[in-house]
């Protein structure tokens, strides 16, 4: 192709929002160029949302269904509050990734199709007799083949590469295709790729070279009749950066040891997908972060409560699997009313279950599943962004009560990324730390007034001595009691304390009328998907509003007066009703269910589906 190619005239199309999804083997880059998508999305001012889908197999064979690895973004104006439903374009850097994305595609969309990948053999990996490409069978949909194997190769002719070095960077000869379809700079990857490579400047150089040539072989060709302006966010003043759930949580932690003015420490054995929580805390070791990576999850937990003991803020994190291994310290945390945090970012299960893929179903391991009358505080994330502010929230409450706090995240949040703005300290919550007596006044469990917490007083620290085990303590004294009356009066008084954290909850906001014939329920990552689904039924004329609950443990004491103002109640959840069990139980209420166990999150479609369903009285 020359330089001279001659210009096409196209229309551009302004859009509220787009949702792409990029899919192919994990060797193509999927999430690798997802991510420099997302970034450019966010450098033009738009909002998104993300979601990486990983093969649960560590290396699938190449070509393979189970191998198929997938990155959906929706990104645009201020309506943007989760990945899309189904995607608007989706681009295919092989067969398997089209055998296994167009279940979710509807009619009339773009596919955009790595030709090149589409032999005899990758067909017969993926289950096609025939080239879908080419015999008729995606008529109903706007594919556009590029080659982009041999167009990676042209654009790479004597650079002095290998071949299989040449072959890596054809999904950047993809993504410059969909920079220029939508009109996203070049920059931020350009930037990206230097820095990456900046130890093999050939490599960087073609990988820039194979960019641009994606981006003018767009520009210059026949294959786009149209581009698209996307509308921008409305944006609040501030810094901005693109955060993933994990990296937002690893931030609250630091966040609040740093408004604690104490060390953090951060014990955590690596699981899938709470992995990058300890990664992003490992590079941030010089910000008075200790990090420890433990030989399993018990020595993971059981450091991070040596940790607060020793005065540190500490938490831990991990997955479902990791939780039910940390339920018998955890039981220790809350004898010795010990300040803790502990993410768990769940995923499918039981047992390895779905390990790469996202549910809601630990929510009741996380209230109560520890063996006696172990009673802690549960919240849980609404977004990506929300786990800096739940897990903030989280350390607060664990000072301030001294206590074990879970927050609850998952797959979805944890690998999803959307804008946060970084806030200003001034905006920052205080933390309150219960108060030392005077060194000849101290006892071990003294109690704060108020609160019900005990002192904080850390190990070494002169005039404050004392014990602290897994036995009984005396009420006051801490001293090992086995008295009957004593351990009622402790179980009484830790319940208490836990009971007492519903004061700091604020009123529940209501989306929609206060009282009327529907309200949605949700809590956890359903947040977006629901507010879409209830406004788009509140413009048909629906009589419904919604609330979304980050206090799990104890629950908003505003809750049964609210659900009693409406008819029925409706929850959506990514397990089989666990949050319906425990507002039942909470609220005298008996709500109807929508439950999704498919290791992919709840979609504003199903959830206004199941809306009307209801209020058709079935």
């Amino acid at each position: 192709m020359t330089q001279n190619a001659p210009k096409k005239n196209v229309k551009v199309s302004e859009l509220n929002s787009v949702t792409v999804r990029f899919a192919g083997d994990s060797g193509d880059g999927i999430q690798l160029v997802g991510n420099q998508f997302a970034t450019a999305t966010a450098k033009a001012g738009n909002d998104l949302s993300t979601l990486p889908d990983y093969p649960a197999e560590i290396r699938s064979p190449a070509g393979s269904l189970g191998g198929v690895s997938g990155f959906q973004i929706s990104f645009g104006d201020d309506s943007v509050l989760t990945p899309g439903n189904r995607p608007n374009v989706l681009v295919v850097m092989n067969p398997a990734a089209l055998a296994v994305n167009l279940k979710n595609l509807e009619k009339g969309s773009v596919i955009i199709a790595n030709s090149d990948a589409f032999s005899k053999q990758e067909l017969e990996k993926a289950g096609y007799a025939a080239n879908p490409l080419e015999d008729g069978s995606l008529d109903n949909y706007r594919v556009i083949s590029v080659p982009a194997r041999a167009l990676t190769e042209a654009a790479l002719a004597g650079s002095g590469l290998s071949k299989a070095q040449v072959l890596k960077c054809k999904n950047f000869y993809i993504l410059g295709i969909l920079y220029w379809m939508y009109g996203l700079p070049l920059e931020p990857t350009i930037e990206w790729i230097k820095n990456k490579f900046r130890k093999t400047p050939a490599v960087a150089e073609a990988n820039e070279k194979v960019l641009r040539a994606g981006r003018y072989y767009a520009e210059s060709t026949e294959i786009f009749d149209a581009r698209f302006q996307i509308r921008k966010r409305t944006i609040k003043p501030g810094r901005y950066r693109n955060l993933t759930g994990n990296e937002a949580a690893a931030y609250a932690l630091i966040t609040a040891a740093k408004l604690l003015k104490r060390k953090l420490f951060y014990g955590s054995y690596p699981i899938t997908p709470a992995s990058e929580i300890l990664q992003v805390l490992a590079r941030h070791r010089a910000q008075d972060v200790t990090v420890f990576q433990a030989e399993d999850e018990i020595a993971a937990v059981c450091s991070s409560i040596g940790a607060a003991f020793a005065g540190s803020l500490a938490a831990t994190g991990t997955s479902g699997p990791g939780l039910s291994l940390k339920t018998e310290a955890l039981g220790l945390a809350v004898i010795t009313e010990l300040p803790l945090v502990v993410v768990d970012v769940q995923r499918g299960g039981p047992s390895t279950g779905l390990p790469t893929k996202t549910e809601q179903s630990d929510l009741l391991q996380a209230v109560f599943g520890r063996h006696g009358e172990s009673p802690l505080p549960v919240l849980a994330a609404s977004s990506p962004a929300d786990c800096f502010d739940t897990t903030l929230e989280a350390a607060r409450i664990a000072v301030k009560y001294m206590t074990p706090v879970i927050v609850l995240s998952n797959s979805y949040l944890s690998n999803g990324s959307e804008p946060f703005r970084i806030p200003d300290p001034s905006d920052l919550p205080e933390f309150e730390v219960p108060p030392l007596p005077a060194p000849e006044e101290y006892k071990p469990y003294l109690r704060a007034p108020g609160t019900l917490a005990r002192p904080w007083a850390h190990a070494g620290l002169k005039g404050y001595e004392h014990r602290l085990g897994g036995l009984e303590k005396q009420d006051v004294t801490g001293a090992i009691s086995y008295d009957g009356l004593n351990h009622e009066r402790m179980t009484q008084l830790r319940s208490e304390k836990i009971a007492g954290v519903a004061k700091e909850i604020p009123p529940t906001r209501i989306y929609g009328d206060p009282e009327g014939d529907l309200l949605v329920a949700g809590w956890g990552s359903s947040y977006g998907a629901i507010k879409l689904a209830v406004t788009e039924a509140r413009k048909a004329g629906l009589k419904v509003s919604s609330i979304h609950v980050r206090h799990l443990n104890p629950l908003p004491p505003d809750l049964g007066v609210i659900m009693r103002r409406f008819r029925r109640v409706l929850v959506p959840e990514e397990n089989c009703g666990q949050f319906r069990l425990l507002l039942r139980s909470a609220c005298m209420v008996e709500p109807a269910g929508l439950n999704k166990m498919q290791g992919q999150p709840l979609n504003q479609e199903e959830i206004l589906e199941k809306i009307k369903e209801v209020l058709r009285g079935n």
